[in-house]
């Protein structure tokens, strides 16, 4: 039988993914990206992303030399902004740091911000044939079948032995292929549910396909009650222009415009008066909408305000008709109560 490494890098070769938007060359810039939207996130919604990112920014010095608004905006829906952030502060640091040449060892690459020890090596194999090992989800779920390693891999015991199983079957040559490979693997065929056992190349010595427990391993996540949070978004509307407000750099949603909030009980005509100093004429409660986050769900009451006309505008606050505002960096659930609002006939009343 040949080696592990030999059949994923055979098989990837005639069954994996080749036509991916970042696989068109090697250029480091355009892998690293594509790692860092894929954390968390599916390729069939990271390509439309990494197309129009790659449109705007094509290469480090763009993406160093852009706003973080304009980065923000771009990334508005993808979820995990911190990852924008990041992106931008590393882009910077590289051409500070690094003459604008992105960093060619897996050290340097981790000492990025936003970059992981998995990322780092991802970027390092695929760009540059570093002979390291990748410990993605796919990768996780592949090697914890084929080599029956039991638990939840987010617990340190069972990352640690994925770790050493990693890195003991990493090939000295064909380092891009199998990195490709692994991750193609978990993705095509070792999949979460329904695993295509038949097409997979290592089934032969996989220990879940022969003690059919591809639907028990990896382990998943011990469930924990999801906590529930209720908050009332205020729609400000002046002369037909949106109040948008910059959310703080670090927490939920960092550094995107939001909408300002209220407790779901509050006295929204006072607060609106003691903390905006507005006047609200009229009020209208829109329809709840609900935004589900990796550790609570978020149930939003989005409550529309006419207001007198406006004195003077604050930092932070800016006024945009609802049509422009869809072009700022706005979380989701925002960006779909502002579409709401610029769909509505001129005619329709505040």
């Amino acid at each position: 039988m040949k080696s592990f490494a030999d059949r994923v890098v055979a098989w990837q070769r005639r069954h994996g993914r080749h036509d991916l938007p970042w696989q068109r060359n090697r250029d480091p810039y355009r892998i690293w990206l594509s790692e860092i939207m894929l954390q968390q996130t599916q390729v069939a919604t990271v390509v439309g992303y990494f197309e129009r990112f790659v449109a705007r920014f094509p290469d480090l010095a763009a993406l160093a030399g852009a706003s973080e608004d304009d980065v923000l905006a771009l990334w508005s829906g993808l979820g995990y902004y911190s990852r924008a952030r990041n992106l931008h502060a590393a882009a910077r640091r590289i051409a500070e740091r690094h003459d604008g040449r992105f960093p060619d060892t897996v050290e340097a690459i981790a000492a990025l911000p936003g970059v992981g020890p998995s990322t780092a090596s991802a970027v390092a194999a695929l760009a540059f044939d570093r002979r390291c090992a990748i410990l993605d989800g796919n990768v996780k779920r592949v090697l914890a079948r084929h080599a029956g390693i039991e638990g939840w891999p987010g617990d340190k015991r069972v990352a640690d032995a994925l770790w050493r199983h990693a890195e003991s079957l990493l090939p000295a040559r064909d380092i891009a292929p199998y990195t490709q490979g692994m991750m193609d693997l978990g993705a095509l065929v070792c999949t979460r549910t329904r695993p295509d056992c038949m097409a997979c190349p290592v089934r032969e010595d996989c220990v879940a396909h022969a003690t059919d427990r591809t639907r028990t391993l990896p382990a998943s996540r011990p469930k924990k009650p999801l906590p529930e949070r209720r908050v009332r978004m205020l729609l400000l509307l002046d002369r037909g222009e949106l109040l948008l407000e910059k959310r703080p750099a670090k927490g939920i949603w960092g550094g995107l415009w939001s909408l300002p909030e209220a407790a779901e009980d509050a006295d929204c005509a006072h607060h609106i008066r003691e903390r905006y100093d507005l006047v609200a004429h009229s009020r209208r409660d829109l329809p709840p909408l609900t935004h589900g986050f990796t550790h609570f769900r978020l149930h939003i009451l989005p409550t529309l305000f006419a207001l007198a006309p406006r004195a003077t505008s604050r930092p932070g606050h800016v006024w945009l008709a609802p049509p422009d505002a869809l072009d700022a960096a706005l979380p989701a659930p925002v960006r779909k109560l502002v579409a709401a609002l610029a769909r509505r006939p001129a005619s329709d009343p505040e």
